[in-house]
Formats: C-alpha cells, structure tokens, sequence
C-alpha cells in the first residue's frame, strides 16, 4: 500500500513556526470549505440545531470572524474600508436571500486570501490593540483562528451527518 501525498500541514513539519501556523490554519480552512462544497443551497440554510447555526451560516460567519481578525484588527482597517460584514452576533450567521452554497465559499475564499495577504505584512510578535485583552499579537490570532476555525468544522462534520441521516430515514 503506497501513502498517500503528504498534506500541507504534513509538509512542514520542520520548518519554521510561522510555516507551521499557516500550514495549519489552512488546513482547516479547507477543512470547512469541503464540508460545505456538494451541499444544495437548500441543504446549507437548512436548520438542524436550535440556535441559527447551518452549514450556510457557518461559513458566512467565518468569513466574518476572517475579515475581523486579520482586516480589522491586525490591519487596523476602519469597518467602512472592509468589503463585507466583521462584526459577530447573530448577523454574521443570517443567510441573506442572495446567498449560495456557491457565493459562500467565493465570499470566504476571498476573506482567506485577503487575510494572508494581510498577515503578511507583520512579524509573528507584532501585536496590535484589542479592547478585552490589550493587545494582541499575529502569533495569538494564528492560534485563535485555528481553534476557532476547527470547531465550527466539528460543527459542518456533525451537521452534515445530520443531513444524511435524514435523508436516509426521510
């Protein structure tokens, strides 16, 4: 049996830490897009939970928890200047009636790439304000959003099992 192609986070397993955190991060941004490519655009409002969590929103909001940390915070970027939504709370998870499963994933590609571009411009140590804690440096958004991006995939796995469990049963 031949292994399969090392992965990208498998890649860097000896390079440096700020290779490390990308590789990472990405890993589980793409992570989340795969739960959601292949659903109907039915299936990504569809809610299986009581609070507003669906496939849909929960790309939507990692869109927006993308555009806050990096664009909005890291770059210092005045809200009005950010293409899209950076604010939490119930709107980052409302689907509007325009939204796709298709302009979802193009809306959160978009956010990632332009928090690379971003998180290019600054050293791992350099920190910028945040009112709760102070400051914060590129090195605690990284760790931050690979947590916070992992759970919410946790999140699509479970409500994609949910999807086919009730079509099987439905």
């Amino acid at each position: 049996m031949v292994d399969p192609p090392l992965t990208g986070e498998e890649q860097v397993s000896t390079d440096g830490e700020r290779a490390v955190w990308e590789a990472f991060l990405d890993c589980q941004r793409r992570e989340l897009a795969e739960k959601i490519t292949g659903v109907s655009d039915e299936d990504a409002r569809r809610r299986l939970v009581p609070s507003l969590t669906t496939l849909g929103g929960l790309l939507k909001h990692l869109s927006v928890v993308e555009r806050s940390w990096f664009q909005r915070r890291m770059a210092q970027r005045d809200p009005a200047d950010i293409s899209g939504w950076v604010d939490g709370g119930d709107p980052s998870w409302t689907l509007g009636p325009d939204d796709t499963v298709e302009s979802l994933l193009a809306e959160y590609a978009q956010a990632c790439a332009e928090s690379r571009r971003v998180a290019a411009e600054f050293a791992l140590d350099d920190s910028v304000p945040q009112a709760r804690l102070g400051r914060v440096s590129l090195r605690w958004i990284y760790a931050h959003m690979i947590e916070e991006t992992a759970r919410h995939a946790g999140h699509a796995d479970i409500l994609r099992e949910q999807l086919t469990q009730t079509r099987s049963t439905g």
